[in-house]
């Protein structure tokens, strides 16, 4: 389970850098992974509106962890009634998932499962105060295919530390945590390995997290990953409608330096070490490499019915 967080503010060591951190330590106590990207320092260019993404779903600015996040957390101070500007450029970039999605009618395999928080604060004490914070939230949770799962907004925040010393944020932070992350909580932890993450492992977590994402909690890596997706794996899945763009091939080393998976699934005879795991179940499938594409459909086809069996409830 990985939480992104979205640092927006451009002040250092200040209230949203304070909030954010908070969440993401309540966060980690319930045995989540956390990163946090820092908005500011990351110089993204504002949308300049070619309608690429509209046309081909494709835009340099988008950052694959929005993929891979099972929970999207934005915060930011309020600047003329909306998020900074540095993170406004970010979800504009989002452009391009929301038109995967809208556009070519494909669905990223863990938007059924994804969520967005909102954590923002502002000097002010009027009313109105988040009224464009959160329509921007939720239009760009629904772009980057996150369920709305709530917020928290502080009014009066305005020097160095006042956010920390707030009388009740930390109660509300962990109260907000509890609740966001309570259905991530008891799912079977499953690992698909292969040899480079590129096909087989790929689309056999694309469809857990689809058809199983609330029951198992999905990882993968390969022992020699890949630098990209198979391309023939990535289009067999389309015809699918199931969209495996931004997915990026992890070594299985980084997949295993989290939390150890109650079963190991391995494509094939992989060597995967001592990993601690409970089971280990072996797949045999052929390499993906050099098929073709109706190689490559048979290949989709199986790992789909065996990922079918694998999501069944235990029998008693």
């Amino acid at each position: 389970m990985l939480i992104l967080g979205l640092q927006g503010s451009p002040r250092k060591k200040g209230n949203t850098e304070f909030l954010l951190s908070l969440f993401m330590a309540e966060a980690r106590k319930y045995g989540a992974r956390t990163h946090i990207v820092d908005v500011c320092r990351k110089h993204i260019e504002p949308c300049r509106e070619f309608t690429t993404c509209e046309k081909k779903g494709f835009c340099p600015e988008i950052y694959p962890l929005l993929r891979k996040a099972d929970v999207v957390v934005p915060a930011s101070t309020v600047f003329f009634y909306n998020v900074t500007a540095q993170l406004k450029a970010l979800i504009d970039r989002s452009q391009t998932l929301w038109a995967r999605n809208y556009r070519l009618k494909l669905t990223d395999p863990n938007r059924g499962m994804r969520r967005g928080f909102m954590l923002s604060q502002g000097a002010t004490k009027g009313k109105n105060l988040f009224l464009g914070v959160d329509l921007t939230a939720r239009y760009f949770f629904d772009a980057v295919g996150a369920a709305y799962a709530g917020s928290l907004y502080y009014w009066e925040i305005e020097h160095r530390g006042d956010m920390e010393k707030h009388p009740k944020v930390r109660e509300d932070v962990a109260a907000a945590v509890k609740t966001l992350l309570e259905p991530y909580q008891g799912r079977r932890k499953i690992l698909f390995a292969g040899r480079r993450n590129a096909a087989r492992s790929q689309m056999a977590a694309a469809f857990a997290q689809m058809n199983g994402g609330k029951i198992i909690d999905v990882s993968m890596g390969g022992v020699a990953p890949a630098e990209q997706i198979d391309p023939l794996a990535a289009a067999v899945m389309a015809e699918k409608g199931i969209d495996m763009m931004f997915r990026i091939p992890e070594s299985l080393d980084d997949a295993l330096a989290g939390e150890t998976p109650e079963t190991i699934v391995a494509m094939d005879t992989v060597e995967i070490g001592d990993t601690r795991a409970s089971a280990r179940v072996d797949w045999d499938l052929p390499d993906a490499e050099g098929l073709d594409i109706e190689g490559m459909r048979r290949l989709r086809d199986e790992i789909e019915a065996r990922v079918s069996d694998l999501i069944q409830p235990p029998t008693s």
